[in-house]
């Protein structure tokens, strides 16, 4: 089976990625529903499962069972390209209540009972959930978001690069091999049908970390989003910064040669910040050294400024390494 949208000229124009902690919350919910699909968050499920001895998940996890559909009014799609948790929170609980149940009544495989209180009083079932996201989130959650994030960052950024050189068919040809772009039609591996257009109202792609390794689709009343595993999954859990080889790190110093050799694919300064375990400040003074030196180069992107090594600092680093 397979989800097939038509995209007119104005749809392809108006692709657009965005970033999602609340997707990656509610993803989560099913990796510790399901851990041997996803063995490469161990490292994370052994630090959090401690914790949810204080946590009632019970109707989260009736909502997110852990295959198949998944309430969309926990999801919706980013409206931004970078929305914090609180922002997206504020939108599930204005989700209208029979929108909810609606959804709710959608879901299978999961515990009955718990479906039936949520949609008795969907209005009252709204508000428990925001609650147990919230508490969730803060919980188990929270902490480890800076570090997905900057897995999610480089993706974008490489995916941009991918956009901006070799258009929608090059952006799609690399995304997952689940998607199939026509030149027309964006034809997904899913496990239901629907055929329909996007209608001029654009398309929204969203990397995850927690879906890896499948692809997620969410369609009308919403906009429609697509969901791809973001690359690099694998190393999202390792400890620390890149290692700095000791003839680099005596050359320029163990945090620059860090953050140089962290710059094999281009950053922020706060995704690096996350990264090395150094603030913001810090690592904007090293790169201040580091671009003055002719090794790295800030460059523009949307509202934020990304740092590249030039191929000064990719001889030097990979010299080191």
């Amino acid at each position: 089976m397979t989800v097939t949208w038509v995209l007119t000229p104005e749809d392809v124009a108006r692709i657009r990625f965005a970033f999602s902690p609340m997707w990656e919350l509610v993803a989560s919910l099913r990796t510790l529903q399901k851990p041997a699909r996803q063995s490469l968050h161990l490292p994370w499920i052994k630090a959090v499962r401690p914790r949810l001895a204080g946590l009632d998940l019970s109707e989260l996890f009736a909502l997110v069972p852990p295959t198949g559909y998944l309430a969309d009014f926990i999801t919706p799609p980013p409206d931004t390209p970078l929305p914090d948790f609180a922002a997206e929170l504020d939108r599930v609980r204005r989700t209208l209540p029979e929108t909810a149940r609606r959804e709710a009544l959608r879901i299978e495989g999961t515990d009955r009972a718990v479906i039936e209180r949520f949609t008795a009083d969907p209005e009252a079932g709204v508000a428990r959930i925001a609650r147990a996201l919230e508490a969730y989130w803060e919980t188990c959650f929270a902490e480890f978001w800076p570090r997905v994030y900057g897995l999610l960052e480089r993706d974008v950024l490489r995916r941009s690069r991918h956009l901006a050189e070799g258009g929608a068919r090059r952006l799609f040809a690399t995304l997952d091999p689940g998607v199939t772009w026509t030149g027309e039609r964006l034809v997904i591996d899913r496990p239901w049908c629907a055929v329909e257009g996007v209608r001029g109202d654009g398309l929204v792609l969203v990397p995850s970390a927690f879906w890896w390794p499948s692809v997620g689709v969410i369609t009308a009343p919403y906009q429609p989003m697509l969901v791809y595993p973001v690359l690099g999954a694998g190393t999202l859990w390792e400890q620390g910064p890149p290692p700095a080889p000791g003839a680099l790190a005596a050359l320029i110093g163990r945090s620059r040669a860090q953050i140089l050799l962290a710059l094999a694919e281009p950053a922020t300064t706060s995704a690096l910040a996350a990264r090395m375990s150094l603030t913001p400040g810090a690592v904007s003074q090293h790169l201040g050294v580091l671009s003055g030196s002719g090794l790295t180069v800030g460059m523009r992107v949307g509202k934020q400024v990304v740092y590249r090594r030039t191929p000064t600092g990719d001889t030097l680093a990979c010299g080191g390494s």
